[in-house]
């Protein structure tokens, strides 16, 4: 598995796959969420072009799964993770959030957040074995942008079920930027 930069050509696989993903919702009753559409060209283009849509290719180069990260109040936010079923339970997921974990920390964020559904086995409890925390309403790491990210997707029908913000800390890169703010020099 190799996690690169999404190619142009590229986007309409990663719609394939995002719908591919949805269709496990249908069996827990979720038949919406089954059916929303997926982001549309021109905005997985804009996250490509931002270098912010990675995918997991397998030995062909194809594409698996995908990752969408927007910065959001200091922290990497990720958007979107969808990891088509045919690859599922290989810890391909896991891989593209550690490299964002990694790429944020590099870039001297301090945190990792998203947002999901919490009675999903894949989503919430995914996500604490991860390493994710779910934030309170009143922990003061539910900040503004997790605030307007969760009623953007109350707009959009997400809140039919329950939802939380989550939270994973990174540790302070240890080179160069990173290093020096976290090992002051005498």
């Amino acid at each position: 598995m190799r996690i690169r930069v999404a190619a142009p050509a590229e986007l309409p696989l990663l719609q394939d796959i995002e719908r591919a993903a949805g269709e496990p919702f249908r069996s827990l009753g979720m038949a919406v969420i089954a059916d929303d559409e997926p982001l549309p060209l021109d905005v997985l283009d804009s996250y490509r072009r931002a270098g912010r849509a990675w995918v997991a290719a397998d030995e062909a180069d194809r594409p698996m799964a995908y990752l969408l990260t927007d910065t959001v109040d200091g922290a990497a936010h990720i958007e979107q993770v969808s990891v088509h079923p045919a690859a599922a339970r290989r810890g391909i997921g896991r891989c593209l959030i550690e490299h964002l974990a990694a790429d944020a920390a590099g870039r001297g964020l301090t945190a990792l957040t998203l947002t999901t559904f919490t009675e999903v086995p894949w989503n919430a409890p995914y996500y604490t074995r991860l390493g994710f925390r779910p934030l309170a309403e009143s922990d003061p790491d539910l900040t503004a942008g997790l605030r307007a990210i969760q009623r953007a997707e109350a707009a959009h029908g997400l809140a039919t079920w329950p939802r939380v913000c989550m939270r994973r800390e990174l540790a302070v890169a240890e080179t160069g930027a990173g290093f020096r703010a976290a090992y002051p020099s005498p």
